[in-house]
């Protein structure tokens, strides 16, 4: 071979050397790119230095929680990096269920549970989810239909007013939760941003000793004071310590709970061996904390956990805390947590499940506040609905609850609650709490209504109101929250 030739054999070979190695250079830089795009992927989106999923975030439109039909929710462009701020046109009213979407402080209540749907992150929203995840592309947000009764809601709001309390009620049929209100309340608006007023609003509704972000309706308990005798009176009746309403219920008055020398009393006169009806009209104390210690801890603590208390489970889809009725309890103790003190709590959504299972026939329905969830252009995309159906007490018992909380709003303690055109069954309930009693009681309501050309009961409804600036002699529960129940009852019934 000449010397041209070796030498040109030589040049080709060093060519496809080059040439190897080029691609070898190419498929590392390939691999690595994979690596960095799907392997790495999740852990650099969630580096706290990587602003683009934050970008991207907030790239778009929201998606929006639906009230009849009609968003309470929407979303501005603010022509910033973050690009759309969420605003809310009604805020103070919805608030305790949409909760807010903050740029700075993130998502509650409705805005967090559903928050995969409502940003367009769900893969739910994409019609090819593969592709997605390969292009990394953003979805438009999807909506939120709720079962908010927007009435019922309005009527609750404007009912509370300035005072600090709270509302919920429900379908009793099927645990649709219609209003869900709490005051004082606060404009989720206000933390929307990420600027130095949102800063400054966080701190001053974080430090407002009104609390203006509790969820008091959910996220709050309370003694229910009189309003638990609807559970006492239930266990009583299922165990058969009472078989006849007008009986005598052998009760002494004032009653020594047992064990001590504490002499518990009534407000009232008439309450000396009287009647469950007669008990339960004018509310007797000694009644009831006898009869809870008759029933006992086991069919007491029974009765009340299948009405939902000491159930930490609960989600409407977030969570609302458990409703306590203590389990290990002396004679005593027994007898004071049967007329809803010592350390029964309940929150207002808890009691209104109470009223729902006695207006459902016994049966109770796990409330819920998501009817469905939709794509921007309104393919369903998943349902909501109740869980497994509880029996709470007899289809019997039941019937004579009803009887015993119609008495109450025809007869007794909850004439304020009347609405012409329809049965309405309750319960008053005046909670004694602080040191000694000394705080300014808690008024209670708890109620359900039929109008009289429907079939079944339409609403359950619980109120309760704390209003420290009033008059310790002027708060009661038919007073004070019945009114509100019968102006949320009469906005579903639209009487």
């Amino acid at each position: 071979m000449s010397r041209p030739d070796r030498q040109g054999a030589g040049l080709a070979r060093y060519i496809r050397r080059a040439r190897a190695f080029c691609a070898l250079l190419l498929f590392a830089l390939l691999v690595n790119a994979a690596r960095v795009q799907v392997v790495r992927a999740h852990a650099y989106d969630d580096n706290p230095a990587n602003r683009r999923a934050s970008i991207a975030r907030y790239g778009l439109p929201r998606g929006d929680i639906l009230v009849g039909g009609e968003p309470v929710t929407g979303s501005r462009d603010s022509r910033e990096q973050l690009r759309y701020e969420r605003t809310y046109p009604q805020g103070p009213l919805y608030a305790p269920v949409t909760g807010f979407a903050s740029q700075l402080y993130g998502t509650t209540f409705l805005e967090h549970a559903e928050d995969g749907l409502l940003s367009g992150t769900d893969p739910m929203l994409a019609p090819f989810p593969l592709w997605n995840d390969t292009s990394r592309s953003q979805n438009p947000g999807g909506n939120v239909v709720t079962t908010l009764d927007r009435y019922a809601q309005e009527a609750a709001f404007r009912g509370l007013g300035t005072r600090k309390g709270a509302v919920a009620a429900i379908e009793p049929s099927t645990g649709r939760i219609l209003a869900l209100v709490s005051t004082p309340s606060y404009d989720p608006a206000e933390l929307s941003g990420n600027g130095e007023p949102v800063s400054s609003a966080w701190a001053r509704l974080n430090g407002d000793p009104e609390k203006p972000m509790l969820n008091r309706a959910v996220r709050q308990t309370y003694p229910p004071g009189s309003t638990f005798k609807v559970v006492t009176a239930a266990a009583a009746l299922d165990a058969g310590v009472v078989t006849d309403l007008d009986a005598p219920t052998d009760s002494p008055d004032p009653y020594r709970l047992p064990g001590t020398t504490t002499r518990l009393t009534n407000e009232g006169d008439g309450c000396a061996d009287a009647s469950l009806r007669a008990a339960f009209e004018w509310s007797c104390n000694t009644v009831f904390a006898k009869l809870g210690v008759d029933v006992g801890v086991a069919d007491m603590t029974a009765t009340a956990q299948a009405f939902g208390f000491n159930d930490r489970h609960l989600r409407i889809p977030f969570s609302a805390v458990p409703s306590t009725f203590d389990t290990s309890v002396d004679k005593a103790q027994l007898a004071l947590s049967s007329i809803g003190q010592y350390n029964t709590r309940a929150t207002p959504l808890q009691m209104a499940m109470v009223a729902a299972a006695v207006a459902n026939g016994g049966m109770a329905r796990p409330p819920y506040l998501v009817e469905r969830t939709v794509r921007r252009t309104g393919e369903t995309v998943g349902t909501g609905g109740a869980g497994p159906v509880r029996q709470v007490m007899s289809p019997s018992t039941a019937v004579l609850m009803k009887e015993l909380m119609t008495d109450v709003v025809q007869e007794g303690t909850g004439s304020n609650a009347a609405i012409r055109g329809a049965t309405v069954g309750g319960k008053t309930g005046t909670a004694q709490h602080g040191i000694g009693n000394s705080g300014v009681p808690y008024a209670w309501f708890v109620s359900w209504a039929q109008a009289d050309n429907d079939l079944e009961p339409k609403v359950a409804v619980a109120v309760v109101v704390e209003d420290a600036a009033a008059d310790r002699g002027d708060i009661s529960g038919g007073g004070d929250a019945a009114p509100i129940a019968r102006a949320v009852m009469r906005a579903v019934l639209g009487l």
